[in-house]
């Protein structure tokens, strides 16, 4: 089931501040800023804030609106306290929380062939409106259904016309049109043809897409579904039985987007049109309700709101550049990554982007990955290219002298940059790049000590993702694939140990079968998006070092192979960076803004001691800036907009007796305190996260 929760989007200083407490029960997650539809019940998702913390917030906030005595002039103390109220009311129309239950493809076999049934009926009323328009695909997807059509390209005034129309009641002329289907109650007919048959029917509706997908089929016979006796396409179903059952009143078209046929920007451009489609009407308006929020959230709009990161054109897609905010924020967290290992026992290395291929040759990726891979560099003729993973470095960092049985555990980590080739059409955000940086880690251990270990890495996993707000996440355990190496004894030790450590841990976990890497099996854990997409943030698997041939003397003098224990907890940061923003919505808690306080002059009259608070902020390593130049209303929205946690409003009264005026973005204004008193609170509030900045 998918749970939504309508709740403020925001969140105030202290709630930002928030101490993430271990769970009572293993396995469960306070995720208070982000609405995502959730896993099985088994793996049931809470969107819920504390009960206790939101108490106190709104006492605390009843309190404070209440209570706003300002040194300032009293023009000034208006100006702030009317912003104040507007702030206020704005949380208080996103506050109460609305529990709303949506099924999801997998919970609803109905609702999966309602959306498969809407493709087709959509396609088929593209091809009514627009006959020289060619059929592609049509699936179902997690919240709808879309179709791709070879068509001329839509002017930016037809464009114009039909996003307008679908940003309120959609596409009138499409969705008139799939009303009348949809009414008319047209049977869903199944049919079995041979081959040839098919090729003749595609050739008679010159449809070359659906030629290319025919000739990719290779199972016989050819399926065929009808809608009555207008319409048909190659389908393997499923299908409702007929058009009636589906309710109208809870489709709707969404957007309209350029998608390359099978995502390679090589082949031609097509017109993908999307919709959703659900059981009820009031499913439909809770959807959509979660698609504004969703939208508010993404970390596309936010990032170039906040000036945190870009994908310049001139570099190249799925290249992503780190802006000075968004630095901080990646500092921050490789900081925090970096003391959490060494406390569990990790070194840390830097190793080279590059190595020569024979490198990757003996590994297994250009026998495996290879499509992944970029394209080889001819250097003093020899062959150089750009690393897909890190795992080969670490291997050579073990090999560099020999080792025994005594030097184990030893573990490697590293934040290592790591280049995959993926096609224009797949790239996204910060969700989908090119170039990103891994937080690999290696362990070689003996066979004995392999539960403690993987236990080890499944504690260091959750305590790093609980300081982030995370603390519940879709395990899956993923076997071997198809195409693998190493053998069937290996695989099956590897597997059963990844399980044991598991079932010790006591997490809900399901068996993605053929689903593991494929030098080993491995443990995922996935965290969703505002969008209810689900992204792989932590990984443990086993590499196989038998492909390079590391070796340990043991107590009796011999040469042995040890094991090798992969994992990646962040997984690439710039995709758990994108995750991040989502979840909070790009209000980041104190500790992880990157300006965590500006300090605002009522007049340029009082910058010169503005410059001067600032300065003994950053001297206490409080990240803080000075803006002025505008009326302090202004300065105070503009600060707002940017999502800073804390302003230090300063007027003449505040320089007369070395204070500041503090304003919450969220609390409103807090009263004014000297400058240490004010230091002495943020760093309190970074160190010990807690709820209330006041010290309540």
């Amino acid at each position: 089931m998918v749970v939504l929760h309508r709740m403020a989007a925001s969140h105030s200083l202290f709630v930002s501040s928030l101490r993430f407490s271990n769970p009572k029960t293993r396995n469960s997650f306070v995720n208070p800023f982000l609405f995502l539809p959730s896993l099985p019940l088994k793996t049931f998702i809470s969107i819920s804030r504390r009960r206790s913390s939101l108490n106190k917030t709104r006492a605390y906030d009843k309190k404070h609106q209440t209570n706003r005595e300002f040194s300032t002039p009293s023009a000034v103390a208006t100006d702030l306290t009317e912003t104040s109220i507007e702030a206020q009311e704005n949380i208080q129309k996103e506050n109460p929380v609305e529990k709303v239950v949506l099924p999801t493809n997998d919970s609803s076999e109905k609702l999966l062939r309602i959306r498969h049934t809407c493709a087709h009926v959509m396609a088929m009323a593209v091809q009514k409106l627009f006959p020289d328009a060619k059929v592609t695909i049509g699936p179902w997807i997690d919240n709808g259904f879309y179709y791709d059509f070879d068509m001329e390209p839509l002017t930016d005034k037809d464009l114009k016309r039909i996003k307008k129309e679908m940003a309120s009641k959609t596409s009138i002329q499409f969705l008139s049109l799939i009303d009348r289907i949809i009414s008319r109650n047209l049977p869903l007919v199944r049919e079995e043809v041979a081959r040839d048959e098919a090729q003749k029917r595609i050739i008679t509706i010159n449809e070359p897409y659906k030629m290319e997908i025919l000739e990719s089929i290779k199972e016989d016979p050819i399926t065929i579904y009808h809608i009555g006796n207008e319409w048909w396409d190659l389908c393997a179903g499923p299908h409702v039985d007929s058009t009636g059952n589906i309710n109208k009143k809870a489709v709707e078209l969404e957007s309209v987007a350029g998608a390359y046929w099978r995502g390679d920007e090589k082949k031609p451009m097509l017109q993908r049109i999307y919709g959703t489609a659900w059981e009820t009407e009031e499913q439909l308006k809770a959807y959509l309700h979660f698609k504004e929020e969703a939208k508010r959230r993404d970390h596309r709009r936010i990032g170039q709101d906040l000036d945190l990161f870009s994908i310049q054109d001139e570099a190249g897609g799925g290249l992503v550049f780190w802006h000075p905010k968004g630095a901080v924020v990646r500092h921050i967290i490789e900081d925090l990554w970096k003391n959490v290992h060494i406390q569990h026992g990790y070194d840390l290395l830097y190793t080279p982007h590059v190595a020569r291929a024979d490198l990757w040759k003996i590994s297994g990726h250009l026998d495996f990955y290879k499509e992944n891979m970029y394209d080889q560099m001819e250097i003093e003729d020899e062959l150089y290219q750009l690393r897909p993973m890190n795992c080969p470095y670490h291997i050579l960092v073990y090999k560099r002298k020999l080792h025994s049985y005594r030097d184990f555990p030893i573990r490697v980590a590293e934040l290592g940059t790591v280049y995959r080739y993926e096609l224009s059409g797949s790239l996204h955000g910060l969700f989908r790049v090119r170039g990103f940086t891994q937080d690999d880690a290696h362990i070689f251990c003996l066979e004995d000590q392999i539960k403690d270990e993987i236990r080890g890495v499944l504690d260091l996993t959750e305590e790093l993702l609980l300081r982030f707000g995370f603390d519940k996440y879709e395990v899956n355990l993923s076997t071997r694939p198809e195409k693998s190496v190493g053998s069937d004894d290996i695989w099956e030790k590897a597997t059963a140990a990844l399980k044991d450590a598991l079932d010790c841990k006591g997490w809900d976990y399901q068996i993605d079968e053929g689903g593991g890497a494929f030098y080993g099996p491995k443990i995922d854990l996935k965290i969703e998006d505002a969008l209810g997409r689900k992204w792989q943030c932590s990984t443990v698997d086993f590499n196989l070092p038998q492909r390079f041939d590391i070796t340990y003397v043991d107590s009796n003098s011999e040469k042995k192979q040890p094991i090798m224990i992969h994992r990646a907890v962040l997984g690439s940061l710039e995709r758990f960076f994108g995750v991040l923003i989502e979840h909070y919505a790009g209000d980041f808690p104190l500790w992880l803004s990157p300006i965590q306080a500006r300090v605002l002059p009522v007049t340029d009259t009082q910058l010169e001691y503005c410059n001067e608070v600032v300065k003994r902020l950053k001297a206490s390593n409080i990240r803080a800036e000075v803006c002025h130049g505008e009326r302090l209303p202004k300065l105070i929205r503009n600060a707002e907009k940017q999502k800073i946690p804390l302003m230090a409003v300063v007027g003449p009264k505040e320089v007369e007796t070395q204070s500041v005026t503090v304003r919450s973005r969220f609390a409103g204004e807090l009263g004014t305190m000297t400058i240490d008193d004010f230091m002495s609170r943020i760093k309190s509030s970074i160190e010990n996260r807690i709820t209330d900045f006041a010290g309540n």
